[in-house]
């Protein structure tokens, strides 16, 4: 599993410690920015390419996109064909958008997270498998067929 992480200046810091704890983890992060702190960036910048990259393979990418709140960014990355982000606050949040949303990209808020929530948040959201129960298939299934309806 890849995971693409990125962020304005608002996340910029979690985003470092995310990406640390990622390949602590196991995981193979890649980076899309940003790399350095300005507080003029912009969030489109660095959200988007880790939505395109996800959308690519969704089978074997996830994305962990980070803000103020995460709201923004969650907006933006649902404009993507192919992305299912959710913005996550809580465990539950969590566990409920793989589950039951097969969510392939997370939405943090960096301004409303500690790093070690976050951390288990990030835990949670990337150990927790799609469910699978025809109930869920059948609705990411709709979502899909609107998605490509009015692409």
């Amino acid at each position: 599993m890849k995971i693409y992480i990125g962020t304005d200046h608002a996340g910029f810091e979690l985003k470092e410690e995310l990406k640390k704890f990622l390949e602590n983890s196991g995981y193979d992060a890649e980076d899309m920015g940003a790399y350095e702190f300005s507080a003029t960036d912009d969030y489109p910048d660095f959200v988007f390419p880790v939505a395109k990259a996800v959308a690519e393979d969704t089978e074997k990418r996830r994305g962990i996109i980070l803000g103020g709140t995460g709201i923004g960014n969650g907006i933006l990355a649902n404009k993507v064909k192919g992305i299912r982000a959710g913005i996550i606050y809580d465990e539950y949040s969590a566990r409920m958008s793989r589950e039951h949303n097969d969510a392939n990209v997370m939405a943090l808020g960096a301004r409303t997270l500690s790093a070690d929530k976050a951390k288990k948040l990030v835990k949670i959201w990337l150990d927790t498998p799609f469910s699978n129960e025809e109930k869920h298939k059948r609705r990411i299934e709709k979502i899909k067929k609107l998605e490509s309806n009015h692409h």
